[in-house]
């Protein structure tokens, strides 16, 4: 089935949220085996490991926490740099597909990061060595600076590391690093040898757009850079074009779309989910109003880059949580709600929100919710 030209129909706000958490999945939990899963939503923000884990813990029905681990054990899902410079899991497969046409964007983060650290720095031959060094065992951020380092006296040993491991050199993470509660101290291993496969040379973000759409669209071409961090790609939309659908939104902005992605009606149901910190809903667009209030952003949205884990109610983002411990070796999930909720919804967040501390506090003397209500 082939897309169409533009039809000129308007997608209201309503409408693309659900659309978009439809295709997240947090619609209603999927019965789908995990490496579907990690598929379907292209991949997981991973910046420390345990957001993944308690992402698919609101997608999926029976997911547990092996279920993933058994999966980067096996070298199916890596834990990896990849949208928008950041750490990512991902299924292998997509990272081989994807590793090549998301280059441009991490040179560019370098660059933006790194700054006066990688002035006058031979990458090439700083890859080079770096790739040996790391093909004779995994290695991790601070052995690899630090060796690095040697034959560059007058250099920076984090930047090092950081431009090979996180930007130039493709790599992934050795298990236990990436997995639950594994913390920091993670050692990368290179793709090709981790995987027994070279990462695809093809440049094309044509594929990665595709699948973009599929899991977050109907999108504009910004919404597709600001998840990416990629620029340019209007002339991929453009050539894309005949094989999508087009709409618009309220503000006359194009929103592409792959000819057989869910739209579901305004008024589908859509149950309370807890989303982990930094989880790609929240990053996918730049236009965010498809899933939070322009008024809430400052409160998920903190200095540093972070993104607070969140309270979906009717599809949009309706507070911010966390988990403390408390004496006794009991768990409380504190839920702060930016307005009012209704004795039906409030009792909705408190059944999901004990269940999510089942998931990630299982050996709690106790699990206790509460739920501060903005006024």
């Amino acid at each position: 089935m082939r897309g169409s030209a533009a039809t000129g129909e308007v997608l209201d706000r309503a409408r693309l949220n659900r659309a978009t958490l439809a295709r997240q999945l947090l619609l209603a939990r999927a019965a789908l085996p995990v490496l579907d899963a990690v598929e379907q939503v292209v991949a997981l923000q991973a910046q420390v490991p345990n957001p993944p884990y308690l992402g698919l813990w609101s997608r999926l029905t029976d997911f547990r926490r092996e279920h993933l681990t058994e999966l980067m054990e096996s070298r199916q899902v890596v834990r990896a740099t990849m949208l928008r410079a950041t750490l990512q899991v991902m299924s292998a497969r997509d990272f081989l597909d994807f590793r090549t046409p998301v280059q441009p964007a991490l040179t560019k983060a370098m660059r933006g990061f790194m700054g006066k650290r990688a002035e006058g720095l031979d990458i090439a031959a700083l890859t080079a060595e770096a790739r040996a060094l790391v093909g004779e065992r995994p290695r991790g951020y601070g052995e690899l600076g630090a060796e690095l380092l040697a034959s560059r006296p007058n250099r920076d040993a984090s930047a090092l590391a950081y431009i090979t491991l996180r930007t130039h050199l493709p790599v992934v993470q050795v298990p236990p690093g990436g997995t639950w509660g594994s913390g920091a101290n993670a050692t990368y291993a290179n793709a090709d040898e981790w995987l027994g496969k070279e990462p695809s040379p093809a440049a094309e973000p044509d594929g990665l757009v595709l699948r973009y759409l599929a899991a977050f669209g109907p999108a504009s071409v910004k919404d597709v850079q600001s998840w990416s961090g990629l620029t340019g790609l209007g002339t991929v939309l453009k050539r894309l074009r005949p094989e999508l659908r087009v709409f618009r939104d309220e503000q006359g902005t194009e929103l592409f779309d792959v000819p057989d992605g869910p739209l579901p009606d305004a008024g589908t149901t859509a149950p309370p989910r807890f989303l982990p910190e930094w989880d790609n809903l929240l990053l996918a667009h730049a236009d965010r109003s498809r899933i939070i209030a322009d008024e809430h952003r400052t409160r998920v949205y903190r200095p540093g880059a972070r993104v607070l884990p969140t309270l979906l109610v009717d599809g949009f983002v309706a507070g911010v949580w966390k988990i403390r411990k408390e004496r006794g070796s009991g768990a409380v999930l504190a839920v702060e709600t930016f307005g009012g909720l209704g004795r039906a919804d409030l009792a909705a967040v408190e059944a999901e929100g004990r269940r999510l501390l089942e998931f990630a506090e299982p050996e709690a003397a106790g699990h206790e919710v509460e739920v501060a209500q903005a006024d």
